[in-house]
Order: structure tokens, then C-alpha cells, then sequence
């Protein structure tokens, strides 16, 4: 076997970081992104949103944006009796990537969703929650005689979460998945004829191989993204409401607000309870501290 040389490390050790550079500012000069939107991230646990979304919120909470952002997890992450630290550790790390006020994160503590790598959530308790947090009044509305009259409401334009396989085969982020194409599905149910108020945009999973190649699987991310399925380039188009039916985000390597640096230090100064021996593995070579894309869920009701 061959093995490159030393000048041949060297110059990739230059290239392949410029090669991102450039990559990242054109993702982030042409891509099309979310403005003006009241945007709710929705997790599982404290540090899904540094370890996993970390990219989205920090090009969400753009201040020219206009975007209102909001994380709602369902669980203080207790498995270890570190609930009410972990609490304080997502507030900490939500404030970290740009969200306006502590009160922008929500921690719903409840016996329905436990921390646990074995327990499948219930959808439907999701999709009610969902519905008591967003649409309060679509109780009311159910039980009018005339529910078809006027168009379904919700106090959010855009739902985020984690896609089918939950980027790390979790139940728990699997289950909010389920729980989130419910909700949506629920607001425009029988009501025939009308759109969802409601984007849902989920995280792609990706195979183990892209999964630890850090900012080097931005290449392929921007070739599925334009060529691939129902990516940007793709004919496919965006939702109803006209939002597009992609989102990616790629964050600096250094220096600027949205970058990895930012990302690192929403785990490490702020989600301390967390940072055991493989974490730091996982900052540094999962494309997720890096790359976010995000698809369109097409959702019928």
C-alpha cells in the first residue's frame, strides 16, 4: 500500500479547509433560508440542540433574520439524576446560539417522556402537547359546527425536529418525529382544502461514514442537496406558505458569529454535566457541529 506523502498531507491539511470556506459562504449567500418565521426547534434532550442543530440555530438567529426562535425539549434528560442541572444547562446553551431570551427554551419535565435509550414516546401525547402549546384553540374549533369556514391557526409558522432514523437511531428522537407529522396533520384535519399553518422541516440522517467526517461532508451534502431527491435544485417545489423545500446550513470554521467555535462552546462551557471522554470525539468529527440540512415534510391530514 501506498501512503500519501507528507507535502501531499500538507497541501490537503490547506486545501480541504479553504475548499469548505468557500463552500460554506456560498451555502450561506445562496441557500435559501427562513426570515421573518416564529420558528419553534423541537428535542428530546438538553444538548440535542448543540450536539445535533446547533448550524440551524445559529443561522435562524440571525438579527437580520427577523426570525423568533424558540426550543422546546420534552425531557430534563434525568437518566442520571441531572435533571434540574441539565435544565439550566440547555438555557445556557440556547442563549449560546442566539435565541433572544432564557424564556425562548422550554423544558417539559413529564412521566410520558423519559429519558431513556429503550422507550418509544407516544405520538399521539406528542401531537397533543404540540396542539396545547401552539394550537390552544383547536379544541374550540373541533367542536364548531363550522370548522371548514375559516383557515387553521397556530402560534408557530415552522416546526424543526429529527427525521425517521433520528440521526442516531434514538426512540426518543424518532418518536418526536412521529409526534410532529401527527401534529401537523391534526391542524388541517378536516379541513378540507386548506394548508397547515405549519412548515415541518426534520434533519437528515446521514450514514455512519458522512456522519464522522466533520466539515469534509459538505461536498456531498451540496451535491444531494442540488441533484439529489427533493433538494434545492431538484423540481420538487417548496411548501404552501412558500417556504423553501430545503434548508442547509454550514457554519464558519472560525471567527465569525455562526461558526464551529460557537457550536463547541454550547457543549463545553455550557452543557459541562455532558462533556464524558466521547463527546469530545463527537465535537470534533461529526458533520452535525458543521452541517445541517434540513427537508420539507410533505404532511397530509
Amino acid at each position: 500500500m501506498v501512503l500519501p506523502s507528507l507535502s501531499t498531507l500538507g497541501v490537503l491539511a490547506v486545501v480541504l479547509p479553504l475548499l469548505y470556506i468557500y463552500t460554506a459562504s456560498v451555502a450561506q449567500a445562496r441557500m435559501p433560508t427562513l426570515r421573518g418565521k416564529r420558528v419553534c426547534l423541537l428535542i428530546a434532550h438538553p444538548d440535542d440542540e448543540a450536539m445535533f442543530f446547533a448550524p440551524t440555530v445559529l443561522a435562524l438567529t440571525r438579527p437580520e433574520s427577523g426570525n423568533s426562535v424558540k426550543i422546546l425539549c420534552l425531557s430534563s434528560g434525568d437518566a442520571d439524576g441531572l435533571g434540574e442541572t441539565r435544565k439550566k444547562e440547555l438555557v445556557k446553551s440556547g442563549m449560546l446560539l442566539g435565541l433572544a431570551r432564557e424564556d425562548d427554551v422550554y423544558v417539559h419535565d413529564s412521566p410520558d417522556f423519559p429519558d431513556s435509550m429503550t422507550t418509544t414516546w407516544d405520538a399521539s401525547k406528542i401531537s397533543s402537547l404540540l396542539c396545547s402549546a401552539f394550537a390552544p384553540h383547536l379544541a374550540a374549533q373541533k367542536a364548531s359546527t363550522n370548522t371548514t369556514a375559516a383557515p387553521p391557526t397556530a402560534a408557530i409558522d415552522v416546526l424543526i425536529t429529527f427525521d425517521s432514523r433520528g440521526v442516531s437511531s434514538h426512540p426518543n428522537h424518532i418518536s418526536l418525529y412521529h409526534g410532529a407529522r401527527a401534529f401537523v396533520a391534526t391542524l388541517t384535519r378536516g379541513r378540507p382544502g386548506w394548508a397547515s399553518p405549519v412548515d415541518l422541516y426534520t434533519l437528515t440522517s446521514v450514514g455512519v461514514l458522512r456522519k464522522y467526517t466533520a466539515f469534509l461532508d459538505a461536498l456531498a451534502t451540496v451535491f444531494e442537496l442540488l441533484f439529489v431527491g427533493g433538494g434545492v435544485g431538484s423540481k420538487k417545489k417548496g411548501s404552501d406558505k412558500g417556504n423553501p423545500g430545503a434548508l442547509v446550513s454550514m457554519s464558519a470554521l472560525v471567527g465569525a458569529r455562526e461558526s464551529y467555535g460557537a457550536a463547541r462552546a454550547a457543549m463545553t462551557e455550557a452543557h459541562k454535566s455532558q462533556m464524558v471522554w466521547f463527546r469530545w470525539g463527537w465535537i470534533a468529527l461529526s458533520r452535525y457541529m458543521y452541517i445541517n440540512d434540513l427537508k420539507l415534510e410533505r404532511v397530509k391530514s
